[in-house]
């Protein structure tokens, strides 16, 4: 990697490019949503999620769609119907990360046994 491509360090980390997609993806699920919403299933109801991902709980998984929704990441689209019908999928902005995981994967892949030599 070249030193072009890295933030300018003089910055407050916050202010960087860097802070700022770590704002967004920063917890413990927004990724895992993200991820589940762009390689599995492209509309996922509450439900589902709650399902797909196991060890998250109700509120957590409440509170992570409802940060995810505010940022623009995931758009929520509320059915008026008896019950209720939720869904969630990637925005554009959401869609627009999907390159970043994905090379996240990648990097992981590469180094997955890395401790084991």
């Amino acid at each position: 990697m070249s030193d072009e491509n890295l933030c300018d360090t003089s910055e407050l980390m916050g202010e960087t490019g860097f802070g700022y997609t770590l704002s967004m993806i920063s917890g413990k699920y927004k990724m895992v949503i993200l991820y589940w919403l762009a390689a599995f299933k492209p509309v996922m109801r509450f439900n589902e999620l709650k399902r797909s991902i196991d060890t998250i709980s109700f509120k957590t998984l409440s509170t992570t769609l409802k940060e995810l929704e505010n940022d623009e990441l995931v758009i929520r689209k509320e059915y008026p119907q008896i019950p209720p019908k939720v869904e969630y999928s990637l925005s554009e902005k959401g869609k627009s990360l999907i390159p970043v995981l994905d090379m996240m994967c990648e990097w992981g892949k590469t180094h997955l046994n890395d401790d084991q030599k």
